[in-house]
This record gives C-alpha cells, structure tokens and sequence, in this order.
C-alpha cells in the first residue's frame, strides 16, 4: 500500500467514523456513507469498515416545517420612486449573493444539493461540530509520541 492509498484510507476511515456516530440521524451522514459505500474504489473498504449494514439514501428533499414570512414592498408613493428602485436594486443584489452563497454550502456538505435552506443550515453546524472533533482526534493521533515508539 503506497502513501497515497494509505491517505485515502485514513481519510475514508476518519469520514465515515465520523458519520457513523451520528446514526443515520443527518442527511450529510447518511450521504457519506452512501457515497463511500456505492463508490467503486471505497466501497469495499467502506462495508470493511461499517460492516454489513446497508444503507440507502432515497435523496429526497427534506421538506421544513416552518413558515417563510414576506416582507411587504415598499409602496412607490410613499417611499417616492428613486428610493423604491434603489430598495428593489438591492434586494435584489442581496438575493443573488445568498443565492450564490447557498450554492457553494450546498457543495461543501454531503447531500447538501437535496436540502432546501432551513435543513442546510441545521445540518452544516452538525457537519462543522463533527469536522471540528475529527481534527482534534487527527491532531491527538499526530502529536502522540506513543504511535512512533518502535517495539
């Protein structure tokens, strides 16, 4: 096994005792684990690993409960013509960036392209919680001086 093979397997190792930990109960981990399994290179290593429970991700796009508000437009007599066009303008700059903004995380995340904002949201703080505990557990493997003593 050369240094690039033992990358991927450490990475792969680390990603799905990541998502493991979380049951099934994140769309992002259930996603991992899909992909790691259904992947031709991984899939091996990954049901190796999970052992040989399957798992099926049906992709579906979560639906949130909760109410969007509108906001009224700003009638054009009252707020007087420039200032209405100067709102619209912006609203509509604002808009675009989150929408851009929204694409990106939807990439970053595991099956964040399925999600719609509200489940984005909840789902990247749980990733970024458990990102945050794999690198402390990489960073405690790395610094340890008992890993290298040779027997």
């Amino acid at each position: 096994m050369n240094l690039l093979e033992r990358k991927k397997a450490i990475k792969l190792s680390a990603d799905l005792a990541m998502a493991s930990t979380r049951n099934g109960k994140r769309y992002w981990s259930r996603a991992l684990i899909t992909k790691a399994s259904k992947d031709r290179e991984t899939g091996n290593l990954a049901k190796q690993i999970l052992g040989d429970k399957t798992t099926h991700n049906n992709n579906k796009k979560p639906t949130s409960s909760r109410n969007i508000r509108k906001f009224r437009k700003c009638d054009p007599k009252k707020c007087g013509v420039s200032n209405s066009y100067k709102v619209k303008k912006a609203r509509a700059m604002a808009k675009r960036l989150v929408e851009k903004r929204t694409q990106i995380l939807k990439g970053l995340i595991p099956g964040g392209e399925y999600m719609d904002e509200f489940s984005l949201v909840k789902e990247t703080l749980d990733y970024v919680v458990s990102l945050r505990a794999q690198v402390d557990v990489m960073q405690y493997l790395a610094n340890s001086p008992q890993l290298f003593i040779q027997i």
